[in-house]
C-alpha cells in the first residue's frame, strides 16, 4: 500500500496489538485488514470503541479509514485501532487535542501481560512452601 495515497496516519498499540491507521477525507468507510469494520469486529462494543474518536470530535462520516492491525486478541485490536485513529485525527486538526485528551483517547494504555519468572509456576504465583 503506497503511503503517499493517504493524507493522515497514526499508529495505535494496546497489549500486543499494533494498528496502523491511514485516513483521507471521504464518506465514512472503515476497512480493517481488507474487510469492512462490521465484518472484522462483529461485536457492537468493539465497533463503538473504534468509532469513539469520531463521535468525540464530531467528524463521523467525514473520513475513509484503512487499517492494518496485527497481534493480540479482538479487544486489544479494537482499542489499538481507536488509539491509531485518534492520532491520525490529530494530524488532520491539532486543535482536536483538547477534546480527545478529555475523553482519554490520547493516553496509551500500557498494561501488558507480566512475564513468568524462573523458580515460579507463573508471573506472581509461587510453588507451595513445605516446612517439613
Amino acid at each position: 500500500m503506497p503511503k503517499a495515497q493517504y493524507k493522515y496516519n497514526g499508529v495505535g498499540r494496546r497489549k500486543t496489538s499494533v494498528a496502523r491507521c491511514y485516513m483521507n477525507e471521504g464518506s465514512g468507510n472503515i476497512v480493517v485488514n481488507k474487510r469492512k469494520m462490521e465484518e472484522y469486529f462483529p461485536v457492537e462494543i468493539y465497533q463503538l470503541s473504534v468509532l469513539r474518536p469520531f463521535k468525540t470530535t464530531d467528524t463521523a462520516q467525514k473520513f475513509d479509514v484503512h487499517v492494518r492491525v496485527a497481534g493480540g486478541g479482538i479487544s486489544g485490536q479494537a482499542e489499538a485501532v481507536m488509539y491509531g485513529v485518534s492520532k491520525a485525527l490529530l494530524q488532520f486538526n491539532p486543535e482536536l487535542r483538547s477534546k480527545l485528551k478529555v475523553d482519554g483517547l490520547l493516553t496509551r494504555d500500557a498494561r501488558i501481560k507480566e512475564r513468568k519468572k524462573y523458580g515460579q509456576p507463573g508471573a506472581r504465583k509461587r510453588f507451595q512452601y513445605s516446612k517439613r
